[in-house]
């Protein structure tokens, strides 16, 4: 199974969608590869910069109904081959929250008031994570920067943790089909 963690990329947003994701114009690449480019080029966000990369990065903490717009798997594979493998916030679009577990990536709700600490604590900061969770799919989010750490507990449901656990739902479906 794969790990979850890494550096952390701070979104402080509400509502980013899809097209901010990875925009429509290039949902016409064949290769997961091709959009690796594009991730979220055109997020207008004071003091965020696409083009400075995510090496390294591996978690995004953001806001409320990320994901939000037209329905698309070409998001969470712009996120995927970009090293993203988790998203955490405190509500999602519904349909890109699946498409996030089909592809085998964490898309974890945290109450706004977690959200809103993780925020005023790292937010500003270079921050490491760390995610886990245990059999019955209690989860913690560790982060840690300068010195300082604090974990934040999520849940992961039963088939959301299936999936995950098999890498998405191809995994999933060669295992139990």
């Amino acid at each position: 199974m794969k790990q979850f963690g890494g550096g952390v990329l701070f979104l402080d947003k509400n509502d980013i969608n899809t097209d901010e994701i990875i925009p429509a114009k290039y949902l016409t690449e064949i290769t997961k590869q091709a959009l690796k480019p594009y991730l979220l080029e055109d997020l207008a966000l004071d003091g965020f910069d696409a083009r400075a990369g995510f090496a390294g990065t591996g978690v995004i903490v953001t806001r409320g109904n990320f994901g939000c717009g037209s329905s698309r798997e070409h998001a969470p594979w712009a996120l995927e081959v970009n090293g993203i493998n988790a998203v955490f916030a405190s509500g999602f679009a519904r349909i890109f929250r699946q498409n996030m577990y089909n592809c085998g990536l964490l898309a974890c709700e945290l109450c706004e008031a977690d959200i809103g600490d993780i925020f005023s604590r790292f937010g500003k900061k270079q921050t490491a994570c760390r995610v886990s969770w245990n059999e019955a799919g209690e989860g913690t989010l560790a982060l840690s920067a300068d010195g300082a750490q604090k974990n934040y507990a999520f849940k992961l449901e039963g088939f959301d943790k299936a999936l995950i656990e098999h890498e998405g739902w191809v995994g999933y479906a060669e295992k139990n089909y």
